[in-house]
């Protein structure tokens, strides 16, 4: 299968929300939700993808002609490049009934592991999501990361337990989650947390703990309080709160405040290698990719992972020949002209 077979064969077998677009832009989904779409007005998730597409890239030749190295390191492991899959969850109500979280998890997590990256796997109000999550974990050897809702304390104790059983090599909690409909008013409480929970509930991952809805400096100061290990800068696709800044807009003051000290991470609207690259140029360490990676699940299981992935690469390593970085740790922010 090429790419875009893929994709055509993913519009036969996706719900009525997502209509698996040439790009996924947020345009055609806009506020559906249930669905792949955003909060609100549905701008959310065009924010984030039209931020990255103004932001352009210098051109420059005049170098060493060498091949460019797109190979990735964080928390002791080694990726093809600089690219996870993201968490999602519900993919039943909001993509459609062909899969459900755990087969949708089975195919996933292997197959990123093949091809050289890993996966984010999602939480759920069901037990068994979390349960299966930890099982497709194991069978990659822990080559994975675990992602908890802000579920009340003794609930993430729990889900903590059961993931650390597939020794996964990082564990994040997406703390945006909060803004989620069924998080809100549970007994016990749910959702937001102070610093002083998220540095207990560190401790109790016993791995570097990941915490995945960071939009301000203030904001990641206190999840470097806290004792995260990483952030992601992230608005949860604009699925929580509309209105909100892309992820682009706020990546660079993040990283000037706590670059050096933790891993930075983003994701929202990121399609392609060459916006792997802008990323990497404003400062991140790395990026998340989620939607798209559901429509290649749909059409075309791992195979689709795959030949994403190496889409990816592909344009990874080509904007990096073109601008002249030879390794990630090359690439710069002069290399890009905002």
């Amino acid at each position: 299968m090429t790419y875009q077979e893929v994709l055509e064969n993913a519009r036969t077998c996706m719900g009525p929300y997502c209509k698996s677009c040439p790009v996924c832009s947020g345009l055609t989904c806009r506020n559906t939700v249930p669905g792949p779409g955003a909060k609100g007005l549905g701008t959310g998730a065009i924010r984030n993808y039209q931020k990255w597409q103004g932001i352009c890239i210098n051109m420059d030749t005049i170098w060493e002609n060498r091949p460019v190295d797109t190979t990735w390191e964080v928390f002791g492991q080694k990726f093809a490049i600089p690219v996870l899959a993201g968490p999602v969850g519900a993919v039943k109500l909001h993509y459609g009934d062909k899969y459900t979280d755990t087969q949708y998890n089975d195919i996933l997590v292997p197959a990123c592991a093949e091809v050289g990256i890993a996966a984010f796997t999602g939480d759920g109000t069901d037990p068994e999501v979390m349960k299966a999550a930890a099982g497709a974990l194991q069978k990659t050897g822990g080559l994975g990361v675990p992602t908890i809702k802000p579920w009340n304390m003794e609930l993430v104790r729990e889900k903590l337990d059961l993931v650390k059983t597939a020794d996964p090599f990082a564990i994040a909690m997406d703390i945006d989650a909060a803004g989620l409909p069924f998080l809100q008013n549970m007994t016990p409480p749910a959702g937001r947390k102070t610093v002083e929970q998220l540095r207990e509930i560190a401790a109790w991952a016993e791995k570097p703990f990941i915490l995945k809805g960071i939009m301000t400096v203030k904001g990641a100061e206190k999840a470097l309080e806290a004792g995260a290990s990483g952030i992601i800068v992230s608005n949860h696709g604009g699925r929580v709160l509309d209105q909100c800044p892309s992820t682009a807009e706020v990546l660079p003051e993040i990283v000037q405040a706590v670059g050096g000290r933790m891993t930075v991470l983003v994701d929202g609207g990121i399609r392609t290698g060459v916006d792997v690259f802008k990323a990497l140029a404003l400062g991140a360490d790395g990026v998340l990719i989620a939607r798209p990676f559901v429509n290649m699940v749909y059409g075309g299981g791992a195979e689709g992972v795959k030949l994403y992935v190496e889409k990816l690469k592909a344009e990874l390593a080509d904007a990096m020949a073109m601008c002249g970085a030879g390794t990630l740790a090359e690439i710069s922010g002069s290399m890009l002209r905002i």
